[in-house]
């Protein structure tokens, strides 16, 4: 018999599985739940983009492209940074079209990061920053956001945490879990800290497009940090397209080169398909995308309203399609209030540990659901708030 515990990677086993899919597992195997823990939206596939792939394949036009993708896509993406972010990037250098804006992500560290490197990671974040930060064998530091901040990144709570090995900062926003965006001002701050260091950043814009107090703005567009910025980004989100796995990278040459490199050897290239959808997505489908945020606004107001009504403080996220409710007068911790509600009341959410240790008395909900559903969800949390009230 084999000793397992010898033979697998000691990194790997340290790893802790993701708290987010803990609890979506949970309600898969429960009948009349109400899940609101995963951030996908319910929108289908806009129908051009669906008729496009349909079209491709019929063509049978289904092998592999270029290591960084097709040619027409990058350029498309190019024009789509240049239009949003105001910023350009060579698309035959500096663009990289990846298996989501996950494989993105693990790129960029992975191409920046030696062993004993410093990372630092805003939380609460999405799951998978630290773990892929010790895969490339660098060291994970949290910087700590708050609720009075709104949950922003602040020059000081960022100047506290340099030292001599900090290499890398990650940057999402719009925020998930917290629906959090950073501001120009914000960003010029944390601009002015970053200028005159070796730092480089990793902005996660993959809610670029759900912004609902104003326009959306990167890091990469302040003056002196487009040299210093890997912008992530994709179609998951924006054009309601999960399944469809397609992200992009889009960096100074030097870095980007690094990181088509391993996109080679880990890849090879992106879904051929997916990728032709996704030049229709940018050239056919803005109208699409307004329609959605349109209607996310609507739910994110709605939700924001009814959590507040129930007495647990709410933060009024300005992106993404999360609300980042505070649980701690229930007296339970966030991980108990998500169980005994999953459990009492058939609604699932996610405990607000699982996006780091300072998520801990906040739950993450997603809005990604029809108003039908978010309101039996009140309704459900509402009777659990008041019975543990008057237990």
């Amino acid at each position: 018999m084999l000793d397992y515990d010898k033979l697998l990677s000691k990194t790997a086993v340290d790893i802790k599985p993701s708290g987010i899919r803990r609890f979506f597992d949970i309600a898969a195997e429960m009948d009349d739940v109400i899940s609101l823990g995963v951030g996908e939206p319910d929108f289908k596939t806009p129908w051009r983009i669906r008729k496009s792939a349909i079209d491709i394949l019929e063509k049978g036009r289904t092998s592999y492209t270029a290591n960084a993708g097709l040619a027409e896509l990058r350029g498309r993406i190019s024009d789509y940074l240049r239009r949003t972010i105001h910023t350009s990037y060579d698309p035959k250098s500096e663009i990289v079209i990846t298996v989501g804006g996950s494989e993105a992500i693990d790129l960029a560290i992975r191409a920046l990061t030696n062993p004993g490197d410093e990372i630092l990671c805003v939380e609460p974040s999405f799951v998978c920053y630290s773990p892929l930060v010790r895969l490339a064998g660098g060291v994970p530091v949290v910087i700590e956001t708050k609720a009075e901040d709104e949950f922003r990144l602040t020059a000081k709570a960022l100047s506290e945490k340099i030292t001599d090995k900090t290499k890398l900062l990650f940057l999402p926003f719009p925020n998930n879990p917290t629906g959090a965006i950073m501001r120009r001002e914000d960003l010029e701050a944390i601009a002015e800290v970053l200028r005159n260091t070796e730092i480089m950043v990793v902005s996660d814009e993959i809610y670029s497009e759900l912004t609902y107090s104003g326009k959306h703005v990167s890091i990469a567009e302040i003056d002196g940090m487009r040299e210093r910025t890997i912008v992530i980004n994709g179609f998951s989100k924006s054009f309601a397209m999960t399944g469809w796995r397609l992200g992009f990278a889009a960096g100074p040459e030097p870095v980007m080169r690094q990181v088509l490199k391993l996109h080679q050897y880990q890849i090879m290239c992106a879904p051929t398909v997916s990728q032709f959808a996704a030049i229709v997505a940018l050239t056919e489908c803005e109208d699409d995308v307004a329609a959605m945020r349109d209607e996310y606004d609507a739910r994110r107001r709605f939700v924001v309203d009814g959590f507040n009504k129930l007495g647990l403080d709410c933060f009024t996220p300005q992106g993404a399609f999360y609300v980042f409710p505070c649980i701690r007068s229930t007296g339970l911790s966030s991980e108990e209030f998500c169980e005994r509600l999953v459990h009492t009341k058939r609604v699932a959410v996610v405990p607000g540990n699982a996006f780091g240790e300072c998520g801990e008395g906040f739950v993450r909900v997603s809005y990604a659901y029809s108003i039908s559903h978010l309101k039996e969800a009140l309704v459900r949390i509402g009777e659990f708030v008041r019975e543990l009230k008057n237990a």
